[in-house]
């Protein structure tokens, strides 16, 4: 199955690629974070395929009583795990902090009592829902693909899930230039290809078993 990822910045073109049917065999739409959410819905609505997304650290705050707070069509897969067009997909958004009371920013220690209950979600749904095939994050892992300014730092917290739970898939976003593009996107780890979907990339990802 062919996934459509995207990520910070809007990409004019996927509006033409949308509407005229360039994504037909997608069949699932991913969101890293930081894009505005009526750009989500428009890439929703012409693609009518599901679509999981985490908040970056440039999204509001969820409420579910202000319609701007979410994508319309989409599934927040923020602290959860759920199964999404054949596929168990878990999220966990934001970044490290770098301002203080910002929304959807966590210092290290805090993102890290998010994944443990997040790994916790992980290991309870397992039996229902299976193994672990794509974990979607806004923020890099510490140390891969992220950037040694405080604001790009990768989370530990990342890298914990993907030893823990060995998902398949690991996409993110938040970094925009790594390195210069000097080094690649994608990094194998163990099982996990690591990937920074900046700004879009279509993924083949088969279902497993």
């Amino acid at each position: 199955m062919k996934v459509l990822a995207v990520t910070d910045e809007i990409v004019e073109r996927l509006y033409f690629l949308a509407a005229d049917s360039h994504f037909k065999d997608i069949g699932l739409l991913l969101s890293c974070g930081d894009l505005p959410y009526p750009y989500l819905e428009y890439l929703v609505t012409m693609l009518n395929v599901p679509l999981g997304y985490v908040p970056g650290n440039h999204d509001p705050a969820y409420n579910p009583r202000h319609v701007e707070s979410y994508v319309e069509g989409g599934e927040n897969v923020d602290g959860r795990v759920i199964r999404m067009a054949g596929l168990t997909i878990a999220g966990l958004g934001g970044s490290v902090r770098y301002r203080p009371h910002a929304v959807n920013q966590y210092s290290p220690l805090e993102m890290m009592l998010r994944a443990w209950r997040l790994g916790l979600l992980i290991t309870l749904q397992r039996p229902r829902l299976g193994p672990l095939d794509v974990l979607i994050t806004h923020s890099p892992p510490r140390g891969i693909h992220d950037d040694k300014s405080h604001v790009h730092r990768g989370l530990s917290a990342i890298n914990w899930l993907i030893r823990r739970y060995q998902p398949r898939y690991h996409l993110h976003g938040h970094v925009h230039f790594h390195r210069h593009n000097l080094t690649p996107s994608v990094t194998q780890l163990g099982p996990t290809t690591i990937i920074n979907v900046f700004p879009y990339r279509v993924i083949e990802i088969n279902h497993a078993g």
